[in-house]
C-alpha cells in the first residue's frame, strides 16, 4: 500500500466549498434521500449552481497558481486498452516501480474484479510498500467495491457512464439510481479508510447542469475527487476551461480529469483544466490507451515545465522520463516518436 500525497477533499484555495434505495445518513447528519431530491429535481438555475457562460466570465486569471496538483498515472489501467498491451506481471510491477521513480503521486490498476490475474496483479503491486498511491477503477457496483478494498489498495476510482448515450445504450440506469448506489459505495468505502473518487464517464457530453448536482451531491457524501471525463476527445480547450471552472465553484471536492486524444487536444485541455481549478490529471506513459491514447505523461511535464520549471524539477525526477518511455514502449512494441517531446531537466 502507497504512502503518497492524500487528496485534500477541500478543493483549491479559495473556491466554494449499493444499490438498495434505503435510508443512508451523510457524515454531516443530513438524510441522504432529502439531497436526492434536493439535489437531482430541482432546477440548476434554483439550486445556485453556476451558470457556464456567467462562470466564464467570472473566471479567475488563466494563469493562476495551479501547482498544488497530482498525477494519476493509468498506464496499467488505461494502457492496458492499448492495441498491443498485454503486460503481464513482471512488467505491470516494472512500470509501477518506475512511475514511483519518477514520482506520480497515484498509479492507477485495472479492476480486480475484471478477473482473477487482474486480482492478484493489484494485491501483488500493493505490496510493493510504494511511495505513490495505488488506486484501482472499478464500475458503480456494491460488489467490485468490496472486491476492490480487499486487495490493499489506497483508493478506489468509481465511473459509470452518465451521458444520455450511455445512459440509453450502456447500463440502462437513470441518474436517480446512480445517485444512490454511487452513495452507498462512497458510505462503504470511506468506512474502510480508504479515498473514492466519484467519474461519469461522457461526463463532457453528458447535461452538464445534471452533472453539476449530481458532483455537489458526491461532494457532499463525501467523495474525496469527482472526475470528468472527455471519454470521446472531442472537448476543446474552451470548452475545457468554462466547464472545469463552473465545476470548481460549485463543489469543495477534489476534481480529477481525464482527456483522450482523438483531436490532439489532451496535453493543452490538461493544463486549462489544471488553470481552472482541477487538482488531478490522468496520463498514461506515451500516451497509450483505448484508440489514440490520452494525455501522455511526458507531454504534461514537458507543457508544465514551460510554466514552472524549478516547481516542476522539484516535484518530479524529469530525468526518468526518457528510460520510462522507453521500458514501455520496449514491451508494447512501439517505437519513440522521432517528435517526442522536449522535457530537460
Amino acid at each position: 500500500m502507497g504512502n503518497g500525497a492524500s487528496s485534500s477533499n477541500n478543493g483549491a484555495p479559495g473556491h466554494g466549498g449499493g444499490e438498495s434505495s434505503h435510508e443512508i445518513i451523510t457524515g454531516n447528519g443530513h438524510d441522504q434521500g432529502a439531497i436526492l431530491e434536493a439535489s437531482l429535481m430541482g432546477h440548476a438555475e434554483d439550486d445556485g449552481l453556476p451558470n457556464l457562460a456567467a462562470a466564464a466570465v467570472n473566471s479567475t486569471s488563466p494563469f493562476g497558481d495551479y501547482f498544488d496538483f497530482s498525477i494519476i498515472d493509468s498506464t496499467l489501467r488505461e494502457g492496458e486498452q492499448f492495441a498491443m498491451a498485454h503486460f503481464d506481471t513482471a512488467q505491470k510491477i516494472k512500470i509501477a516501480k518506475a512511475l514511483d521513480q519518477f514520482g506520480v503521486e497515484y498509479i492507477e490498476l485495472t479492476s480486480p474484479a475484471a478477473s482473477p490475474q487482474s486480482r492478484a496483479d493489484c494485491e501483488a503491486i500493493c505490496k510493493l510498500g510504494l511511495k505513490a498511491k495505488i488506486l484501482c477503477h472499478i464500475r458503480c457496483n456494491m460488489e467490485d467495491a468490496k472486491i476492490a478494498v480487499e486487495t490493499g489498495v489506497d483508493g478506489i476510482n468509481m465511473c459509470i457512464g452518465t451521458s444520455s448515450h450511455l445512459m440509453s445504450h450502456s447500463h440502462g440506469k437513470d441518474l436517480a439510481y446512480i445517485a444512490r448506489t454511487a452513495a452507498s459505495i462512497i458510505a462503504y468505502v470511506k468506512s474502510q479508510n480508504i479515498e473514492i473518487r466519484f467519474s461519469g464517464e461522457d461526463s463532457f457530453r453528458s447535461d452538464f447542469a445534471e452533472i453539476l448536482k449530481l458532483y455537489s451531491l458526491m461532494d457532499q457524501l463525501g467523495a474525496n475527487r469527482v472526475g470528468i471525463a472527455d471519454t470521446v476527445g472531442g472537448a476543446t480547450p474552451l470548452e475545457v476551461y468554462e466547464k472545469i471552472d463552473a465545476l470548481r465553484q460549485a463543489i469543495g471536492c477534489d476534481i480529477e480529469t481525464h482527456f483522450h486524444n482523438d483531436t490532439g487536444c489532451a496535453i493543452a485541455n490538461a493544463l486549462v483544466a489544471l488553470e481552472a481549478g482541477a487538482t488531478h490529471i490522468d496520463t498514461t506513459v506515451l500516451g497509450i490507451g483505448e484508440r489514440n491514447g490520452i494525455t501522455p505523461l511526458g507531454g504534461l511535464v514537458a507543457a508544465l515545465l514551460a510554466s514552472g520549471h524549478e516547481y516542476v524539477l522539484e516535484k518530479y525526477r524529469v530525468e526518468k522520463l526518457a528510460d520510462l518511455d522507453r521500458l514501455v514502449g520496449g514491451i508494447v512494441q512501439v517505437e519513440i516518436p522521432f517528435n517526442n517531446f522536449v522535457v530537460s531537466a
